[in-house]
């Protein structure tokens, strides 16, 4: 099964690991653990830690962020329902090589690692995760080179963009629990820039605030076609 699909505006989106082993195999695998929930901004994984278990993401959105030497941090990867969370760690026995925090509240399987490992080897799953792991570290990567090299609103626009698309609610308005401080420190930028960045947007109607430091994201596809212009 391939890795990646073309999705509607001609990129490249990794399939869910839902989608990679198959709705049976991923039922039985949900039914190792049960199922618990995470408040939005609680750290379900942390950079440095050992390989304990595996979560396996049944509704909500997260971040994967990497810690610099400095502490500063660095957006990485948006992932959404239908993800396993922290299995290269336990498929290599390494520790953890990045955070993942809750974007928005989240529901979640917490799998002991030997029962994963129990699991992948009973269905011949090593090959696949494996490759899988491989490509998002490759998405990884151009995420931090975009990260690095691109304007403040073409950096905001994309992290906001795979927040949308990661949400587990999608409607007119998809809301954002993230604060601007706290967006500032996932794409490397001041909280001045995400503030100048935003407010165009705001006045044009395309995004909101709301009054616990969110963002209510009314019309994502005006904002992603702005930064192109």
């Amino acid at each position: 099964m391939p890795l990646l699909s073309e999705d509607t505006q001609g990129g490249h989106v990794y399939l869910h690991h839902e989608s990679l082993i198959g709705d049976q195999l991923w039922s039985e695998l949900r039914n190792l653990a049960p199922e618990r929930s995470r408040p939005a901004r609680s750290m379900l994984l942390r950079q440095g830690d050992p390989g304990t278990q595996v979560i396996l993401l049944s509704s909500g959105s997260t971040l994967v962020t990497l810690a610099g030497a400095n502490g500063e941090k660095t957006l990485l990867a948006v992932r959404g329902a239908g993800e396993l969370l922290g299995e290269l760690a336990v498929l290599d026995a390494q520790p953890r090589s990045a955070s993942v925090i809750a974007a928005e509240p989240c529901r979640v399987h917490l799998i002991p690692a030997p029962d994963f490992l129990a699991f992948v080897h009973e269905h011949d799953l090593t090959i696949p995760l494996l490759r899988h792991a491989i490509a998002r570290v490759r998405e990884a990567e151009a995420v931090r080179l975009e990260m690095a090299t691109a304007s403040v609103p073409v950096r905001l626009a994309a992290a906001l963009g795979r927040l949308v698309n990661a949400a587990s609610r999608h409607g007119a308005d998809t809301v954002v629990r993230l604060t601007q401080t706290e967006l500032s420190q996932l794409i490397g930028a001041s909280r001045n820039g995400v503030g100048s960045a935003i407010r165009p947007w705001r006045e044009r109607g395309w995004l909101g605030t709301e009054a616990s430091g969110g963002l209510v994201i009314r019309n994502m596809l005006a904002i992603q076609a702005d930064v192109l212009a």
